[in-house]
């Protein structure tokens, strides 16, 4: 049963290159019918309707995260002055991994991706793009458990809010100092074959501008969201949803209804980038549920040490959602030590006791959630929102064999065997 979760991870890489026509039309039919394939089996074969129930529950709670944070920055225009030099894109994206803690790598990647694609316009690669991803929307999130879903869920279950970012923070300043060196090589080369007297002809009555901040406020008010008791929720024992997916659901609609129309037409707003991320991801959310289950179980796992579980987590977190394979692999590290991730006691003794599992792990989810387009919520977005600009972005395939496996991968090897191979 997990061959329904292989063919829509096929059809997502496959289909934009082979049948492109037939998926932009029928993307959504093909994701919601390979979903209702594992629903079938569970419900009907299993009888087991329970599991569905709960995929189904995540995915409303990420769907309400990530479209809140997506409608709200959309509401928010900020216009830069004049052309990015490769030494103010570098310090641009730093920034931008650093506030992906504050806001959350889906608020930061929504509120900044339309400035970094203005800043850049007259020469603006897929490498620009790509760059982002991986800064922006993934790695620069790895401190806080505001910053990626992942650390979130072990936040919820008992890891301190401030342990994360005391043990992590060589790793990620290794990982961070790494990839802005590679991105200014990259950018200075290609600053050096651009145009001068175009870019500057067109920026010279340039100023910089930010409209709709007030909807700065709605941002707050969905991150105070995130931390509502998960105990705070409306429905049945079966089927329930948090009031803060309920808060956060009425901050994107106040946002958007109060937002003025020259702001949204000066960001291009549309609901598209959202629409094609919420179908494809209801396919994912319900076709990996057996992918998840096999991994909970522990069949074929035999993971020792902390870099296996860094390199382990990491690699299925680029195709599965980051954020349940973090609590899949927390868990059967956990368990193999005898201890429950369902009770905040042991949480508490195994971050005493075995600390670099922790790391590896949630390293592993966060920084490796930049290895495709699905790997995290918002890179599916930053694409979508990059095309409706007009900026050419790598299908699937080129962006996994072009730079993840070409740039990423070597970098957080590289990481890993620093921060776990002692």
């Amino acid at each position: 049963m997990v061959l329904p979760f292989v063919v829509l991870l096929l059809c997502i890489a496959l289909m934009p290159l082979f049948a492109a026509r037939f998926w932009e039309h029928h993307y959504a039919k093909v994701a919601i019918s390979l979903g209702l394939v594992t629903t079938a089996y569970y419900v009907f074969g299993l009888h087991h309707g329970n599991a569905i129930l709960h995929s189904m529950m995540e995915y409303l709670s990420f769907m309400a995260l990530i479209g809140s944070l997506f409608v709200i920055s959309g509401g928010i225009n900020i216009r830069v002055k004049g052309e990015a030099t490769p030494a103010i894109n570098t310090l641009f994206l730093l920034v931008g991994g650093v506030v992906a803690n504050l806001v959350g790598t889906t608020g930061a990647s929504m509120l900044l991706i339309r400035p970094w694609i203005r800043m850049n316009k007259y020469r603006i690669t897929q490498f620009h793009v790509v760059f982002f991803i991986f800064i922006v929307s993934n790695v620069g999130g790895a401190l806080t458990p505001i910053g990626d879903p992942p650390l979130f869920l072990g936040f919820l279950r008992g890891v301190p809010f401030w342990w994360v970012i005391q043990h992590v923070w060589p790793a990620w300043l290794l990982a961070m100092g790494l990839l802005l060196a590679l991105f200014y090589i990259l950018d200075r080369r290609n600053y050096a074959r651009a145009p001068r007297g175009i870019a500057e002809e067109n920026t010279s009555n340039e100023t910089w501008q930010f409209r709709g901040l007030q909807n700065g406020a709605l941002l707050l008010v969905v991150l105070a969201a995130v931390f509502f008791p998960q105990t705070w929720k409306v429905g049945t024992e079966h089927f329930s949803l948090s009031i803060g997916s309920l808060v956060m659901v009425a901050a994107a609609t106040i946002s958007y209804f109060t937002t003025a129309r020259p702001v949204h037409e000066a960001n291009d707003f549309s609901f598209g980038p959202v629409k094609e991320v919420g179908f494809l991801f209801i396919g994912i959310f319900l076709t990996m549920v057996p992918a998840l289950q096999l991994l909970g179980s522990g069949q074929g796992l035999h993971l020792s040490t902390p870099l296996q579980y860094y390199f382990t987590s990491g690699s299925l977190s680029a195709f599965l959602d980051n954020a349940p394979t973090y609590l899949t692999f927390l868990a059967a590290a956990m368990g193999n030590a005898g201890l429950d991730v369902g009770t905040v006691g042991d949480v508490r003794a195994f971050l005493a006791t075995h600390a670099p599992f922790v790391v590896a792990v949630s390293l592993g989810s966060v920084f490796f959630g930049a290895g495709s387009y699905i790997g995290n919520g918002p890179n599916f977005m930053v694409k979508a929102i990059a095309e409706k600009t007009g900026v050419h972005t790598p299908g699937f395939l080129g962006y996994l064999f072009g730079y993840s496996l070409l740039m990423l991968v070597p970098v957080l090897a590289f990481v890993g065997w620093v921060t776990f191979a002692r």
